[in-house]
């Protein structure tokens, strides 16, 4: 039989299944779940999924409309022409016939994904941009004639001492209205005390923002109180975008070589931004319109492609950005649906592919002012690298793919439900310990886990794991005496069983394999071989301190990180996860006007290091690819692990 190719965004799962199969079926057996209520008789409507067309270099497919059996009549009940002419199917009714690329949409998902990007507790000054203004206002008479606008100004300058202010044109509409609706009683909602955004009749007394991370496989909302400056609620999504691919470089190459590809691209992120924004307003019993600002941060492909910038140079050396500084820009220009006169203020970049998301992490975690050596890591689909101190930072950027993420790995996915999180390996007997998400107990406390694939900190602790037991060499090749009934060798290449088939959902033993070593190497050596170059280029021999941030960096164990080489020896009690320093930095910007400053400021202070062009990266890169590292010591790691294995 035939067998065709099928790629879930935005699971990540992917492998062959064989034609003839639906979508739904096929989606069972790579461990990617989808809503079906009524048992696959096309009753319910649920399992609607969407095909995109196209051809991914990416994954080496075309994906297209004729590779699945034609539309039936059952679909057209639940599937508008609209929707259909967009590619969207019923899962249980499409046939395979043909590779294809399948995006689950959110209400289709039966297993969410586990977006981990909640808010760390900071201590922010409350200095918001948007202020509110309570004025009673004398009304016009025969001997007043003012116009609204300038008794209102006048007013806010009488009462407030405010300087002359502009108006946004939308507010300017309903002014008259407002005025005389709420008898000359109004509120006032400034911005920056430069214009006027909103007239409301009345006192109001309350007025929210939104703080946004754009990352490039989840976005994160955090929705706040401007005038108490309270986290009222933190929303999270996978990014749509994940559809034309999974990294910054993929997303570039569709925007700019599809017909109409910048187009759909940044249709697809502020369909997602809409999508989010309704969730977290109607969660809390709010309206859109009740959002007057946002703050933006993400990677530079990211902050293009939201505001429609082409991208294309990005991909082309020396990489630069289309601009650097800050924008400000009204929401309703971008298509978001909050208040029509609300501002979108989208931090500045620093240079190449390190972007606004990482100047967030910059006046979050503060290197600019201490005198420790810091090393920051935001992990994700591209790794950013800060080193430094007050005294001087630099930054890079480094392709560690979606690797880390899950993405490329046999049995891969990102970290929902069933995904295998915490590995252990006992170093004398080989038997395997591990934890999926979802599930508080682990396998050997819980006889069925249901696992189905292995995300990101599961497949760093695995290999961390499979070294300190011996079963995988420095070089990340699997030891040639192994031991262990667990391994094995299928389709000529080695692998490893992590959850046998008794223990899964998916029917199949859940294994790592020596492809998947050496695609973690390649992740965790570019991180490596950032950190080693710039310490070089500081003149230093160790960090003091290093921080992992992003949602990412929280998950992942301190020391099994070390143990794999994902950056230099340090004491382990000084590796610390922050969780979401890029979407924390988004948050201070929004309630407090003078982290924007503090951000254009340190966004061209940091020195940017293209690491591709540094004479010493083949070299020093070859010697990261080792585990931890070909030639580098790592006292931290002694007692951690054995010396003959450590000393290999």
């Amino acid at each position: 039989m035939k067998k065709c190719q099928v790629i879930f965004q935005p699971s990540g799962r992917r492998g062959e299944v064989t034609e003839g199969k639906t979508i739904l079926e096929s989606s069972r057996e790579l461990g990617v779940e989808i809503e079906s209520i009524c048992g696959e008789k096309r009753t319910c409507g649920k399992c609607r999924v969407k095909l995109e067309p196209g051809s991914f270099e990416r994954y080496g497919i075309t994906s297209l409309a004729e590779h699945l059996s034609p539309f039936t009549e059952e679909e057209g009940k639940f599937i508008s022409d609209t929707k259909r002419a967009d590619g969207y199917r019923l899962g249980c009714a499409a046939q395979i016939r043909g590779d294809v690329l399948i995006f689950v949409p959110e209400e289709s998902r039966g297993g969410s994904q586990v977006v981990r990007k909640a808010a760390t507790r900071r201590s922010i000054e409350l200095k918001p941009a948007i202020a509110l203004y309570f004025l009673e206002l004398p009304p016009p008479t025969f001997h007043d004639l003012l116009g609204d606008f300038e008794r209102l100004s006048r007013a806010l300058s009488e009462t407030y001492h405010l300087p002359a202010l502009e108006i946004d044109h939308l507010a300017l509409l309903k002014l008259p209205s407002a005025l005389r609706k709420g008898e000359w009683k109004v509120t006032v909602a400034t911005w920056m005390e430069k214009e006027i955004l909103d007239i409301r009749p009345g006192k109001v007394e309350e007025v929210y923002g939104l703080a946004i991370d754009i990352g490039t496989t989840t976005v994160a909302g955090y929705l706040c109180n401007l005038l108490t400056g309270e986290l009222v609620a933190t929303e999270t999504m996978m990014n749509p975008q994940v559809t034309y691919g999974e990294d910054v470089m993929s997303r570039i190459s569709y925007a700019s070589s599809t017909p109409e590809g910048l187009e759909k691209i940044h249709g697809a992120i502020i369909d997602g931004l809409n999508q989010l924004i309704e969730n977290v307003t109607r969660k809390n019993g709010l309206s859109p319109e009740d959002i007057l600002e946002l703050t933006m941060v993400g990677n530079t492909v990211m902050h293009h492609l939201l505001l429609k910038i082409p991208p294309q140079y990005l991909g082309l050396a020396p990489f630069p950005p289309a601009i650097h500084r800050s924008i400000d820009v009204k929401a309703r220009e971008l298509g978001l649906g909050v208040h029509r006169s609300a501002n979108v203020h989208v931090l500045p970049l620093e240079a190449g592919f390190v972007g606004a998301d990482n100047v967030g992490v910059l006046i979050a975690e503060q290197p600019h002012q201490q005198e420790d050596m810091v090393l920051i890591i935001d992990v994700g689909t591209n790794g950013e690298l800060v080193m430094g101190n007050k005294k001087r930072l630099l930054s890079a950027s480094c392709a560690t793919g979606p690797a880390l993420e899950g993405a490329h790995i046999t049995f891969g996915m990102r970290a929902a439900p069933g995904a295998i999180e915490r590995i252990k390996i006992d170093p004398e007997t080989f038997e395997v310990r591990f934890k999926v998400v979802g599930k508080d107990a682990w396998n050997t406390e819980r006889k069925n886990l249901e696992a189905k694939g292995i995300c990101g900190s599961g497949i760093i602790d695995g290999i961390a794991e499979l070294y300190r037991a011996g079963l995988v060499e420095k070089s990340g090749r699997f030891a040639r005496e192994n031991r262990s009934a667990r391994f094995r060798v299928s389709n000529g290449s080695p692998e490893f069983v992590i959850a046998w088939k008794e223990e899964t959902s998916i029917g199949k033993d859940i294994t790592i394999s020596q492809h998947d070593v050496r695609n973690v190497q390649l992740a965790k050596g570019a991180l490596y071989t950032g950190a080693k170059l710039m310490m070089k280029r500081l003149g230093i021999e160790k960090l003091d301190k290093v921080i992992l941030a992003g949602a990412f960096g929280s998950t992942i164990d301190p020391e099994e990180a070390l143990v794999l080489g994902m950056f230099p020896d340090c004491d382990l009690e000084n590796v610390l996860a922050v969780g979401n320093a890029a979407g924390d930095g988004a948050r201070m910007a929004l309630l407090n006007k003078d982290k924007r400053l503090e951000a254009e400021d340190i966004s061209r202070q940091v020195e940017y290091i293209e690491l591709t062009i540094e004479k010493e990266f083949q070299n020093e890169f070859m010697g990261s690819m080792s585990i931890p590292h070909a030639t580098d010591s790592f006292p931290h790691l002694e007692g951690i692990v054995r010396e003959e294995i450590l000393k290999q």
